[in-house]
């Protein structure tokens, strides 16, 4: 998702950063010794750093997206719940910053932590990127594969981002017009159906 890899917390981080999200979960707390948190910093929100956190000792294994914001004084929180409410209210928070180097990024990252109550948009910048259900005959792919492009800026103008993106929505692949304003709201527009009835994994139910 991000030009930079994710980074394998120690042990002592991941204590120390337990205890701090912990007490903002609902549910059972996340066992250190039991837990992996990768961890990368968001250049959008200078001081922040994306947490995925697994809890292996409970089956299936318990799993938290976190923005932290790198301040072991004061650290804060942001649980990601799915819905656009925790990244817009940091938008404001933080304040996002946004510029040319980051802008395909917070895209990325936008999509992959959102989802809607009829699944979610999913980035196809390449055939990997599709969740497919069963691998695709050759010359399938190989079709699939050209309509496929990287996010791409397209123009900007009085701060706004203007890109083009090919997504999945559920078994479908469409290329779509993304709009970003200066305080990181996201509209997409002029959606073009490019395949349907593809054999990818439902995300609403997995399968």
């Amino acid at each position: 998702m991000f030009r930079d890899a994710f980074k394998k917390l120690d042990l002592a981080e991941i204590a120390t950063i337990t205890d701090q999200i912990n007490p903002h979960l609902d549910g059972s707390d996340f066992d250190p010794v039991e837990t992996t948190i990768m961890a990368i910093p968001l250049s959008f929100y200078p001081g922040y750093k994306l947490m995925d956190m697994v809890d292996h000792s409970t089956e299936p294994h318990k799993r938290r997206f976190v923005l932290i914001k790198d301040n072991p004084q004061d650290p804060d929180i942001i649980i990601l719940n799915w819905t656009n409410e925790p990244i817009y209210l940091l938008n404001q928070k933080a304040p996002i910053q946004l510029n040319d180097d980051n802008i395909c990024e917070y895209v990325r990252f936008f999509f992959t932590y959102i989802r809607g109550k009829h699944g979610r948009f999913i980035m196809a910048e390449n055939v990997d990127d599709i969740p497919w259900r069963e691998e695709p005959p050759p010359q399938a792919r190989k079709a699939i594969s050209k309509m496929l492009k990287s996010l791409e800026v397209l123009n900007k103008k009085d701060g706004n981002f203007y890109l083009k993106a090919t997504m999945m929505f559920r078994d479908s692949l469409f290329q779509a017009d993304v709009e970003v304003k200066p305080n990181g709201l996201v509209t997409l527009s002029n959606e073009e159906l490019l395949v349907e009835d593809m054999p990818v994994l439902d995300d609403t139910f997995g399968q």
